[in-house]
């Protein structure tokens, strides 16, 4: 699904940035690429605004100003992260092309780091709007290479159920097993739920 994250980028709307002043242009994306690097290092609950400041190299009131509460400071990096999002590009290969996203997102679970931003978020999902917000949109930022991969070959109502059963797949494997998704367990995987869909792509 390609959910790795380039720390260090962050996207500003270009009249923003004809409009805002450049110091303070620079001080949000210093406190964004720092609370982000903190969220996905160490999770949710350690990205304070005295953290963030230190890292950032900024007072406390600064960050204060521009993020009031420790879920604007989430919400930041979230968005950051979604927008650092890369995915393989489609080769109209249906089955190269799932196996493909699925072994971008085993290895970013792997990793621990996209563990620690989904648990931050599904932990505390129905306390606060802002949050259920937040998983919908790591949800359809990470998904939307394969929805769009899973429409362009399968019949409409088998699209959910296909992505469903092919991400909840590998997370449960990697996530709750703590076993290794392998390329031949993915490859598994996708045969099973494409024949299951009655598009049995497999080779």
């Amino acid at each position: 699904m390609g959910m790795v994250v380039r720390v260090g980028l962050i996207d500003v709307e270009q009249v923003e940035a004809d409009s805002v002043d450049p110091r303070v242009l620079r001080t949000r994306r210093d406190v964004v690429d720092a609370a982000t690097a903190l969220f996905l290092a160490e999770g949710w609950t350690a990205v304070t605004h005295a953290e963030v400041a230190r890292r950032a190299g900024y007072s406390k009131a600064t960050v204060y100003a521009h993020w009031p509460t420790r879920l604007d400071l989430v919400r930041a990096s979230v968005g950051q992260i979604c927008g650092a999002a890369k995915h393989p590009q489609p080769t109209g290969d249906l089955r190269a092309d799932l196996v493909r996203e699925l072994v971008d997102f085993a290895d970013d679970l792997s990793r621990g780091q996209l563990d620690r931003v989904l648990g931050g978020v599904l932990e505390r999902a129905g306390t606060d709007p802002a949050v259920d917000e937040l998983r919908k949109q790591l949800w359809e930022e990470g998904t939307r290479s394969m929805v769009a991969i899973l429409r362009s070959h399968l019949p409409p109502d088998a699209v959910e159920p296909s992505l469903a059963l092919l991400t909840g797949g590998v997370l449960v494997r990697v996530a709750f097993q703590a076993r290794s998704a392998t390329r031949a367990f993915i490859e598994d995987l996708v045969d099973r739920v494409l024949a299951s869909s009655g598009h049995d792509d497999a080779p």
